[in-house]
């Protein structure tokens, strides 16, 4: 993938400042995919138990194996669904099909781009499916919800022509590398060790930390419990602030426009190179949500006083029980998630702003037409 695909500035360098600590703010829209050869892979990830997409997703696939001469891989559960497996004019395209099973097979390295057929969940996925390089995806608007999502599947062939053909505008969306590191007496709590002795190494390992690449937001909240959570934050590993309350988010510009953005939080655009720590229900009026440079470490961990464990989630899924002595270190991933944009990234954002959460519509007040200034 890494062979097939650059990204580039079509603005050209200028001549060195004299000034060496002036500084060149890039052009939102200055990045542009192009294919070092064309591409010949592409995953086609469809949101699963969704009647509405088959349609779609058929037509897709007979359009890039057919048409396109691309291989096309498809996650085996989904070539599991009642509907396809007894469609037999479907059967011959089937067959050409490529299949992978999440946590089983690594596709990581055979993928040229993405196309991403549901709502900003389906593309959610389709990050968690990479834990380093993530090829470039294409996602289409076939959800509930598509502030992520801006194409419309309507004229699909010819988008993803231009595609294939590359000089597509992309958006670098960044992602956040999480570690969780779980302290040996809480793995015996949760069962890991039996008799005393570790039941195998590998698993202990893996369960003492594990990573994870985070598009949209980690979540800690306090749980089923009745108590307020207390969890200390700590930044480059000085302690900034506990939070006591129901929770707090740590959400990257992407995310700004999701949960955070429900918890209080500004939206912030994807291409600022940030972290938003907003507080959720905090038992505080004076704590407000803040943004911290892209770059930093955080460190989450229970205060030592706190009455009850908390929970952690990783863009809503792997939810796990965080104990006395865990922590969670969280700063920004080195592979972002290269979205393809129907327009611009700038042109693109502000349109799924209007679309998708109705921002500033408001009704308008009426204008002078003669005399109303004079009256009241």
């Amino acid at each position: 993938m890494q062979d097939t695909m650059k990204i580039f500035d079509k603005v050209k360098p200028r001549n060195l400042p004299r000034n060496p600590w002036q500084w060149h703010i890039q052009d939102p829209a200055s990045q542009l995919l192009t294919w070092n050869k064309p591409p010949k892979s592409v995953l086609v990830i469809k949101k699963v138990r969704d009647a509405s997409l088959l349609q779609p997703f058929k037509e897709l696939c007979v359009f890039l194996t057919e048409q396109k001469n691309m291989i096309v891989y498809v996650e085996k559960k989904v070539l599991e669904d009642p509907a396809i497996v007894n469609d037999e004019n479907f059967g011959p395209v089937k067959k050409k099909f490529c299949t992978f099973r999440e946590d089983f097979d690594d596709i990581s390295n055979q993928i040229d781009f993405i196309i991403c057929l549901g709502g900003d969940g389906t593309l959610l996925y389709a990050s968690s499916l990479f834990q380093d390089s993530v090829p470039p995806v294409m996602a289409f608007h076939l959800g509930s919800l598509g502030f992520l999502t801006p194409f419309s599947f309507d004229n699909f062939q010819t988008q993803v022509t231009q595609v294939i053909e590359g000089n597509a505008a992309l958006v670098l969306r960044s992602r956040l590398k999480v570690k969780v590191h779980k302290e040996k007496k809480n793995l015996v709590q949760n069962g890991v060790e039996e008799n005393g002795l570790i039941v195998n190494q590998q698993e202990k390992d893996h369960v003492k930390q594990t990573k994870y690449q985070v598009l949209n937001e980690v979540v800690i909240d306090r749980g089923p419990s009745s108590y307020l959570s207390n969890v200390d934050v700590f930044l480059d590993g000085h302690l900034i602030t506990t939070v006591q309350g129901d929770g707090v988010i740590v959400s990257t510009p992407t995310g700004s426009t999701a949960y955070a953005a429900a918890a209080g939080a500004s939206m912030i655009h994807p291409n600022v190179p940030a972290i938003m720590i907003t507080p959720i229900c905090p038992h505080s009026l004076s704590f407000r949500p803040i943004v911290v440079p892209a770059g930093v470490e955080l460190k989450i961990m229970l205060s030592p006083d706190a009455r009850n464990t908390a929970w952690v989630s990783f863009d809503g899924r792997k939810r796990q029980e965080v104990c006395h002595g865990d922590s969670i270190s969280i700063t920004t991933s080195c592979y972002p998630v290269p979205s393809i944009c129907f327009r611009d990234p700038v042109n693109d954002w502000f349109d799924s702003l209007a679309e998708c959460l109705h921002w500033n519509v408001r009704k308008k007040q009426n204008h002078f037409t003669g005399d109303e200034e004079e009256e009241y």
